[in-house]
């Protein structure tokens, strides 16, 4: 049943994915939070997801085993980027609106029911406007993406508020992805962010099934690199793990740091309680339209880049043989770059642009036909 469903599927988005391209990456990506947007509120509408999730993708071809202390029901996660909300100019609007009862980040039911496990955000600890103007591409040709949305977000304490609200309705697996405040250098001032973002969701009675804490962020004119000293991972992660317990906490890092940075931060990590790194965020690149603005590269595009992290990060985890697990993210389009990667779990994001929306079932598949 699953193979003749991806088929059938296969068909029908290569008819569609040219309509689709005809329209700019914004305007496509604009209509899909609209639809998220009218899908999250039909119960009719979120049945058929359902649906079609258990045709593409049960039975799953390989269940993952428990993954950064989560017992994950298939190995691809959706990343954060996608089911994240809108920009506001400052809290108390963010605050009104979930008030209100608008939905505050469109396709928190939608997305979930079709593709399975989802981590929404990035969140900061103050709501964000993000960069203004053309903030996405895509490059055909290279199968790659660059973003510069910037954090456009509602803000932690609107987030939590809007999900605490919609408890009975919250997805069976999922994670919160938390971002620092760009620009912000004082590492106390991040930590307490950090804190009050996480202590937002949790007095919500809002428990994802993990916490990932974002440091790596390429595209808000702030240089991800000096953040990945194993001094910061402990003072940012060592207290917000216990804060979170028993939910675990996962790491997101960039794709560019330096060798030793990338040996010393499994050790960290574990010694502050981390249970898993993702790795890795986009890669910071200039704009295609403003060669002095950062863009972050997706896709086909970040692929070695990510690899060659991941690798560095394999070797270390290896010989330390702690509790600390890799899920790789980064390019990966296809079953042989899900294989390639060598890891238990995946996140993704581009390969909704080049593949549709079943994605993750068909590099499920055809991971299972490489090996």
């Amino acid at each position: 049943m699953r193979d003749s469903c991806l088929r059938l599927y296969q068909l029908l988005w290569g008819l569609i994915r040219p309509l689709i391209f005809l329209s700019s990456p914004q305007t496509a990506h604009d209509r899909m939070l609209a639809l998220m947007r009218r899908l999250d509120s039909s119960d009719r509408g979120i049945a058929a997801l359902h649906a079609i999730h258990r045709r593409a993708f049960l039975p799953a071809p390989k269940p993952a085993p428990l993954v950064g202390g989560v017992p994950l029901p298939q190995p691809l996660i959706l990343a954060a980027g996608l089911v994240k909300g809108p920009g506001f100019s400052d809290e108390r609007s963010a605050l009104d609106a979930a008030q209100r009862g608008e939905n505050l980040l469109p396709g928190w039911r939608s997305v979930p029911a079709l593709l399975g496990p989802v981590e929404f955000g990035s969140f900061t600890r103050w709501p964000r406007l993000g960069n203004q103007g053309t903030v996405l591409w895509r490059d055909a040709h290279g199968r790659s993406t660059r973003n510069r949305v910037g954090l456009r977000n509602p803000g932690a304490r609107a987030v939590a508020q809007f999900l605490g609200q919609q408890q009975r309705g919250l997805p069976a697996c999922w994670g919160i992805n938390l971002a620092a405040s760009p620009g912000e250098a004082d590492v106390g001032r991040l930590r307490d962010e950090l804190l009050e973002s996480l202590g937002f969701f949790l007095d919500a009675g809002v428990r994802p099934d993990w916490f990932t804490l974002n440091i790596s962020c390429p595209n808000t004119g702030d240089d991800p690199r000096g953040r990945h000293s194993a001094s910061l991972v402990h003072e940012l992660c060592e207290p917000a793990s216990r804060y979170a317990a028993p939910t675990p906490v996962w790491i997101k890092v960039a794709p560019d740091l330096g060798h030793e940075q990338y040996r010393a931060l499994p050790e960290a990590c574990a010694g502050a309680g981390v249970h898993a790194i993702v790795a890795t965020n986009t890669l910071a690149q200039p704009a295609p339209d403003n060669r002095e603005a950062q863009a972050g590269l997706g896709g086909a595009g970040l692929h070695d880049h990510a690899r060659a992290a991941q690798s560095l990060l394999r070797q270390e985890l290896d010989l330390m043989k702690g509790d600390v697990d890799l899920i790789a993210c980064g390019g990966i389009l296809d079953g042989a770059g899900w294989r390639a990667c060598e890891a238990v779990a995946a996140q993704y994001w581009s390969a909704l642009i080049w593949r549709g929306p079943l994605a993750a079932a068909l590099i499920l598949r055809e991971g299972q036909d490489v090996h």
